[in-house]
């Protein structure tokens, strides 16, 4: 039997399946479950087991781009408008304000201001120090075109070199696992658009 925080992601990734525009090849389900999926992998090894603060991190996660729903622009906005028309009554206030908090640190600039926060800005970023970056930063780069933020003749590649120096993970378990594959991403965009490194 589910619990009622699956119940609740459940809900929502069930609404993302059906009513997310196709052509969101980025923020998609896939990206929805995998940053779920890694802020649970981080949240263990930074010490949260399960429990309260682990329900509340796994629900934002699953709602943490419900926005794009309605909207591309400020969609974190959005999503925690989102979060309280549908769990108003189900959670209390207390924990409304967390998972709204968890989804806004998720905005670019990330700005976390607690543990959660970080969780949720590494995970949503993970794939930056991945194997998969390259397919992932594609499906971004396609996405990013078809919605009109950036222009087709615009470099690709700088525009990820100003993005990859810009940012950086918060978690000591992203760091540990991700900084350094990151780095081999940015050397590669670097030599790739002729750049000096």
């Amino acid at each position: 039997m589910q619990s009622p925080f699956e119940t609740i992601q459940q809900k929502i990734i069930n609404r993302l399946q059906k009513e997310l525009d196709p052509a969101l090849i980025y923020h998609n389900v896939s990206h929805t479950l995998d940053v779920m999926k890694q802020a649970e992998s981080i949240a263990r090894s930074e010490g949260i087991g399960p429990g309260h603060q682990s329900d509340l991190l796994k629900v934002a996660a699953a709602y943490h781009d419900s926005g794009f729903l309605f909207t591309y622009r400020n969609h974190e906005e959005k999503g925690c408008e989102i979060v309280r028309t549908d769990l108003s009554g189900l959670l209390p206030e207390k924990d409304l304000d967390i998972i709204c908090g968890i989804i806004m640190a998720t905005k670019i600039p990330q700005s976390p201001h607690n543990l959660l926060e970080k969780i949720i800005c590494d995970a949503d970023l993970d794939y930056l120090g991945r194997d998969d970056f390259e397919p992932i930063s594609n499906n971004l780069y396609k996405e990013f075109i078809d919605f009109g933020i950036i222009k087709p003749q615009e470099d690709w590649d700088a525009f990820q070199i100003k993005f990859f120096e810009l940012h950086h993970y918060f978690t000591s378990t992203a760091l540990s696992k991700r900084k350094n594959k990151k780095q081999e991403h940015l050397l590669t965009l670097k030599k790739r658009s002729g750049r000096q490194i």
